[in-house]
C-alpha cells in the first residue's frame, strides 16, 4: 500500500499540466480509498473466517481485471519470470500481509495498523539496497527513519494505552509482520516491471496466486468457507474488492510508472490523517498527544521522502 523507494522513480519528460492534475487527483482518489479501507476491513470481522474473506476479496478482484482484460483486448500472457514475479507478489503482498493486517484490526484500531504501515518506506530502503542494490539518498534515509520513529512512538502509545495488554501487543506486532510481508511484495513487484510486464496483467495474476495460495492453505487447515448474508458484510466486501484492491491498486502501480514514485508517494501521506480521522467517527477511537506526535513524525517523514533527489543504483 506504500511506494517503493524513490530511487526506482521512472524518468520521463515534463508531461502537460493536465496530465500532472489527472495524476494528482489520482493521488487524492487513493488516499481517499485506502484511508476508508482499513475501517472497511473492520467490517469483515465476525461471523465469516478472515482468511475467507481475503480470498472472497481478492478473488473477486482478479476476477474483475482477468474479464477486463479480455473485454479490452490486453494481452493476460506472462513471461516465466514475469509469472514468478507476480507470484511472488501475491505471496507476500496479498496473502501474508493481508492475513496478518486482518488479525492485526481484529486487536487494535484500524487507524493504528494504518500509520503503523508507515514503516514501510524505511523497509523498502533497506531491502532494496541489499537485495536489488539500490542507492537511496541521505533525505529518503532521514525521512525514512522519522516515519519509523512515528511509529514506535504510536505503537507504543497504543500498547501503554491499555496497560501492555496482550491484545495490543499482538496486534501491534501482527502489522509490523504485515509490513515486512509488504515490502518484500513491492520487492516483487518492482521484479516484475522491470521484466517489463504491465499493469494490469500482472496485478490480476498477482491477486489470483494470493486467491490461490491462502485457499489452498485454507483447505489444508480446515478453514470454514462461508458468506454473511448481510448488507454490513457485502457491501465492505465488495467495496475492499472493487475499490480497495482493483481502482486503488491499478491507479496507483498507473501513477507511479508514468508520473514516477515521487508523485505516488503522497498517497502513503494521505492515508493516515484519513484513515485516523475514519477511526474516530466510526470506531470511536481517541488518540493522545503520543498518537498526534506520531503521526507528526511520519508525515514529516513523508515530506522528506517526497523531497529526497533520486540516486543511481550502485
Amino acid at each position: 500500500m506504500s511506494p517503493t523507494p524513490e530511487s526506482l522513480e521512472t524518468p520521463g519528460a515534463v508531461a502537460p499540466s493536465r496530465a500532472l492534475l489527472l495524476a494528482i487527483g489520482g493521488v487524492a482518489l487513493c488516499a481517499l480509498i485506502w484511508g476508508t479501507t482499513w475501517y472497511a476491513i473492520t467490517l469483515q470481522l465476525g461471523s465469516v473466517a478472515p482468511l475467507a474473506s481475503i480470498v472472497w476479496r481478492f478473488g473477486i478482484a482478479a476476477l474483475i481485471l482477468f474479464v477486463g482484460c479480455l473485454v479490452t483486448g490486453r494481452s493476460l500472457r506472462l513471461t516465466r519470470p514475469q509469472h514468478l514475479a507476480a507470484l511472488g507478489q501475491g505471496v507476500f503482498a496479498f496473502s501474508i500481509s493481508y492475513s496478518f493486517t486482518y488479525a492485526a484490526e481484529g486487536r487494535i484500531a484500524s487507524a493504528v495498523v494504518a500509520v503503523i504501515f508507515a514503516a514501510l518506506a524505511f523497509l523498502n530502503l533497506v531491502l532494496f539496497r541489499v537485495a536489488a542494490r539500490q542507492k537511496a539518498a541521505a533525505a529518503s534515509w532521514a525521512g525514512a527513519l522519522l516515519g519509523l520513529a512515528g511509529v514506535a512512538v504510536l505503537s507504543g502509545a497504543e500498547a501503554l494505552g491499555v496497560g501492555l495488554g496482550d491484545k495490543a501487543v499482538e496486534g501491534v506486532g501482527f502489522a509490523l509482520l504485515a509490513v515486512v510481508a509488504s515490502a518484500f511484495g513491492n520487492y516483487f513487484a518492482w521484479r516484475g516491471q522491470s521484466h517489463g510486464s504491465a499493469v494490469i496483467p500482472s496485478t490480476a495474476w498477482a491477486m489470483a496466486y494470493g486467491a490461490i495460495i491462502l485457499a489452498l492453505y485454507g483447505l489444508a487447515t480446515g478453514v470454514e468457507w462461508s458468506i454473511e448474508p448481510t448488507a454490513r458484510y457485502l457491501g465492505s466486501l465488495l467495496y475492499l474488492a472493487v475499490f480497495g484492491s482493483v481502482i486503488a491498486f491499478v491507479v496507483y502501480f498507473t501513477i507511479a510508472r508514468t508520473r514516477g514514485y515521487a508523485l505516488a508517494s503522497y498517497i502513503s501521506a494521505l492515508t493516515p490523517p484519513i484513515a485516523m480521522l475514519v477511526s474516530v467517527v466510526f470506531e470511536d477511537a481517541r488518540f493522545g498527544w503520543p498518537a498526534l506526535a506520531g503521526l507528526v513524525l511520519v508525515l514529516s517523514g513523508q515530506a522528506l521522502l517526497i523531497r529526497a533527489p533520486k540516486v543511481s543504483a550502485v
